[in-house]
């Protein structure tokens, strides 16, 4: 904790800040746990990013993600290419499986998710724009990583959450670098125990719709 990434103190201080509750609201005593801070910097820099409404103060006085991140996440995947040419095939594979569909790109040692629809069906898989998952759990990180073999697509059942399946594609560039993974989920009582035999096809053709849009 407390490592330099950019040389720029103060700005590696507050992402630390903004990371430790990006997953959960806490209290200063738990920031300063989980950040490793000194209380008075924890205090000062979450103060200074609820100003700014990165963060801000629940109910009962927990700094949690401020509302203007939403905005945020929202210009940053309106500029970002590859999600507006994704587009028509995400609705297309949205459409013909009547399941949740995702993109997702690499950052690090996680997975974002860019784009997002969900299932019309009340019970389905939600995974909100700018969410970040792990890479060695769920087909979306096999899919990233081109761990798909001759099929094309990796499947996975129950890997990331408990009654959820998904089944994921690479998605390539011209020269054949996977640059992103596109993602069909839902609740293992419509996907089944083996979801890439009645999804992985339509979930390829959306990957190399997409791909060819690129």
């Amino acid at each position: 904790m407390g490592t330099s990434i950019s040389g720029v103190g103060v700005l590696d201080k507050s992402v630390q800040v903004l990371n430790a509750v990006a997953t959960e609201k806490l209290t200063l005593n738990e920031l300063v746990v989980r950040t490793g801070l000194p209380r008075a910097t924890a205090h000062r820099l979450a103060s200074a990013l609820v100003d700014h409404d990165l963060m801000r103060r629940t109910s009962d006085g927990r700094f949690a993600l401020g509302l203007h991140l939403l905005a945020l996440g929202r210009h940053a995947t309106e500029q970002f290419p590859l999600a507006e040419r994704a587009g028509p095939a995400l609705e297309n594979l949205r459409d013909h499986t009547g399941e949740s569909v995702q993109l997702y790109v690499v950052d690090g040692d996680e997975r974002i998710c860019v784009a997002a629809l969900e299932s019309p069906h009340g019970l389905r898989t939600i995974v909100s724009v700018g969410a970040a998952l792990p890479m060695d759990r769920g087909s979306a990180g096999a899919a990233l990583i081109n761990d798909v073999g001759e099929r094309g697509w990796s499947a996975s059942v129950q890997e990331r959450e408990a009654g959820v399946a998904s089944v994921s594609a690479p998605i390539h560039t011209s020269d054949g670098v996977v640059v992103a993974a596109v993602s069909v989920s839902g609740p293992l009582e419509r996907m089944g125990e083996s979801p890439g035999e009645q999804y992985g096809p339509e979930v390829l053709m959306a990957a190399e719709a997409i791909s060819e849009a690129g």
